[in-house]
């Protein structure tokens, strides 16, 4: 299959790439920068220049795959303006990519988060929050999905709150990112609440598995571990750093502050079951011992 892939060279995106690759498929991956591009042509991939607002460009690369698979997001987290511009450029991207495959029953895979439920643990029918500060993805996403009814074979990867690889990535990286600045591990509230975790790895081949059988309107959870103790989490990341570790006011950690407080586990046991999806990397809690004082 000839896949169309939008961010294929992050942390999840070169994971896929390489597992799309391994498994006989043939990759174009769209490169923003010359580093980007670089990166691609250098796992494997055919490249085409252009970022998440070139949207002429992501039309092109859709007409000519046989599958897409949309990963890319501005991760910028700094202020909710800036957030909100990520978002709402995601959406004028997947519009695109879902106009450009109506009709030709050709794969749509994107991606969202697990929907946090306090209090349980998700599943993969429970519907994904439109409300708080990254609703509007959950938006896209559900438009994402009806395209089923317009000859378009959507679905969507949950991924949860920590996708992970060498101690890098998702909450945790953001964990460890600000422990380094502040000189703290901080966590939000009491640290009881729970974070859902996938190796990046094991995420990578339920791209794959999406893209070659998940039926039209499905979706999908990648998600090794149920849930993790934010305090765990950053335990972990202090004895590393051997830094401190304490509870901080939610508002150190910017916008997404009210997401980090959240108790979120979530499951994946449709997952494994429908698409026979076996995760069998490290853990997080075991992944986190690469991090590098």
């Amino acid at each position: 299959m000839r896949v169309f892939i939008t961010g294929g060279t992050g942390l999840i995106g070169s994971a896929v790439v390489a597992e799309l690759l391994g498994a006989g498929h043939t990759v174009t991956a769209l490169a923003r920068s010359d580093a980007s591009a670089t990166r691609a042509g250098a796992a494997g991939a055919e490249v085409l220049r252009g970022g998440l607002t070139d949207l002429q460009t992501i039309r092109t690369g859709a007409e000519k795959a046989d599958g897409v698979i949309h990963l890319a997001f501005g991760n910028d987290f700094s202020s909710p303006e800036a957030l909100a511009r990520a978002v709402g450029e995601e959406q004028e991207a997947l519009a695109v990519l879902g106009d450009t495959l109506t009709g030709s029953d050709r794969p749509l895979v994107t991606v969202s988060g697990t929907p946090p439920l306090p209090g349980r643990v998700s599943t993969e029918e429970d519907p994904l929050p439109t409300g708080g500060p990254v609703g509007g993805r959950a938006e896209s996403v559900n438009r994402a999905l009806e395209l089923a009814a317009h000859g378009v074979r959507s679905s969507a990867v949950r991924l949860p709150r920590t996708v992970h690889h060498q101690g890098r990535g998702g909450f945790a990286g953001m964990l460890t990112d600000i422990a380094r600045r502040d000189g703290v591990a901080g966590y939000p509230g009491d640290g009881t609440q729970r974070w859902p975790a996938v190796h990046a790895l094991d995420a990578a081949v339920l791209f794959r598995l999406a893209l070659e059988k998940a039926p039209a309107g499905s979706a999908w959870h990648a998600v090794a571990d149920e849930g993790d103790a934010v305090l765990d989490i950053a335990t972990v990341i202090g004895r590393r750093l051997g830094l401190p570790v304490a509870s901080v006011p939610q508002e150190s950690f910017g916008p997404i502050g009210p997401i980090f407080a959240m108790d979120q586990p979530s499951s994946s046991a449709h997952t494994r079951t429908a698409l026979g999806w076996r995760p069998t990397r490290p853990s997080l809690l075991a992944d986190l011992e690469n991090i590098e004082p």
